[in-house]
């Protein structure tokens, strides 16, 4: 259990003093409690000890008197505590993992990442002029060599070659202002 104690002993106020005194006193069976209770989740029962701890402070109760006994009544406070939690987490849709929706859907996290890595790639293309887009279609696309493409085109093999070059440097920059290195 690795819970701060508040304050030192010296400069602490009384308050602060009768509240580090009710944790150590009552502290590690209030712990034992709500560990058993939340399965061994020792960070909930770290802060369900806190919120315990805090509802003492807000109503002063923080020492045994006039027949009160405090103890029972802050495990009565966490039991209620930890019950809440119980129910707003039921109330609210089960949370899921990362890409755990994905298996469900019998999609693999691979196949995603291809088809938004494609509809960028198609999002790019679409800045291109008309010629650069027609011979990236004609060489890359068709898996043509410049030469084949000129033929297909009907334009020199250098035209091909030029807009080739010039259709991949603004294929890139338009990646790269979409995120994509």
């Amino acid at each position: 259990m690795n819970v701060t104690v508040i304050g030192s002993a010296s400069a602490a106020s009384p308050e602060e003093r009768a509240l580090r005194d009710l944790y150590l006193e009552h502290g590690p069976a209030l712990y034992a409690y709500i560990l058993r209770m939340l399965g061994g989740d020792t960070h909930r029962t770290e802060d369900i000890i806190q919120e315990t701890l805090l509802r003492c402070w807000a109503k002063q109760n923080l020492v045994d008197d006039e027949g009160m006994a405090v103890r029972p009544w802050m495990f009565r406070v966490a039991r209620n505590l930890v019950i809440d939690g119980h129910r707003s987490r039921a109330a609210r849709p089960a949370e899921v993992g990362g890409a755990s929706w994905l298996a469900e859907l019998g999609t693999e996290v691979d196949d995603i990442e291809r088809m938004l890595s494609s509809i960028v790639l198609r999002d790019a293309l679409g800045t291109l002029t008309p010629a650069h887009r027609e011979a990236l279609q004609a060489t890359y696309m068709a898996d043509r060599t410049t030469q084949q493409a000129a033929a297909v085109l009907g334009v020199p093999q250098g035209t091909v070659k030029s807009r080739v070059y010039y259709a991949l440097r603004g294929l890139r920059t338009a990646l790269e202002e979409r995120g994509m290195n």
